[in-house]
């Protein structure tokens, strides 16, 4: 099977593409683990400084797979479980590789997707970019980036706004709320990730190095949170109410959420 992930090393950078154009990148699991092993592989790499994270076709990212997602509501306990410990596995390596990963967005960046994005160090969008939680909307809830760091982003009031409402935001909106670095044009967003990129390579290494690790403190202090995360959607993923929604957004008809 060839690798959901494309990888590209070229004078210091490495340049990651989620390769799943024709489902938008959607998460499956298989993307789940390549991408794990391709920032695995960027560690190791001595020549490699900087991590760019692209998307191949119209979209980033455009969040869970939701057909594996509704076979996994089917499934047993045990199966579910494994997808969100690869879930939060990948989540964990964007974080703690000690090159800094630069998110290149384009299109849709939703629900797994934006946290994905979250996790990166850095966020460069295109102006024509989408940025939501999806998680209420389609049975499922954010546990492994948006509860734990988005607070600290755009605030607290402002997060939970993006989590129950579940709406779509401008690459603008999402610039001005620091939820990403920058929005730039179409036509500029590689020029300008890849400026991005020759600037921390100017950098001391090891100073960027022990610049993330100590960024990431909150979210370490924090980890114990998605790991509770990964037994509440364990649970929730087999109800039938989490059935219905992914469902429904399936089949683009307004979900029946019982009470």
């Amino acid at each position: 099977m060839d690798s959901t992930v494309i990888y590209e090393s070229k004078s210091g950078i490495c340049y990651l593409t989620l390769n799943r154009p024709e489902v938008f990148n959607a998460l499956n699991r298989q993307l789940v683990l390549d991408i794990t092993a391709a920032l695995k592989q960027a560690e190791s790499a001595t020549d490699v400084r900087v991590v760019i994270l692209k998307g191949a076709g119209k979209a980033w990212c455009a969040g869970g797979d939701l057909d594996e997602l509704l076979l996994l509501t089917k499934a047993g306990a045990a199966e579910r479980r494994a997808y969100l410990v690869d879930f939060k596995t990948m989540i964990d390596t964007v974080r703690r590789v000690s090159k800094p990963v630069i998110a290149a967005v384009h299109g849709v960046c939703v629900g797994g997707g934006n946290e994905l994005n979250i996790a990166c160090d850095l966020t460069i969008a295109s102006e024509k970019a989408r940025f939501a939680q999806a998680g209420p909307r389609v049975g499922s809830v954010p546990a492994f980036g948006v509860p734990q760091n988005l607070p600290f982003l755009v605030g607290e009031k402002r997060s939970r706004e993006i989590t129950y409402l579940c709406r779509m935001y401008s690459a603008r909106e999402a610039e001005a709320m620091g939820w990403i670095n920058k929005a730039v044009s179409p036509d500029e967003l590689d020029q300008e990730v890849d400026s991005w990129a020759q600037q921390i390579l100017s950098k001391s290494p090891t100073a960027i190095a022990l610049a993330k690790k100590m960024h990431n403190v909150y979210y370490d202090m924090l980890s114990p949170s998605v790991e509770a995360g990964v037994e509440l959607l364990t649970f929730f993923w087999g109800t039938a109410e989490a059935g219905e929604g992914m469902l429904a957004f399936k089949e683009k008809r307004l979900p029946e959420f019982k009470f």
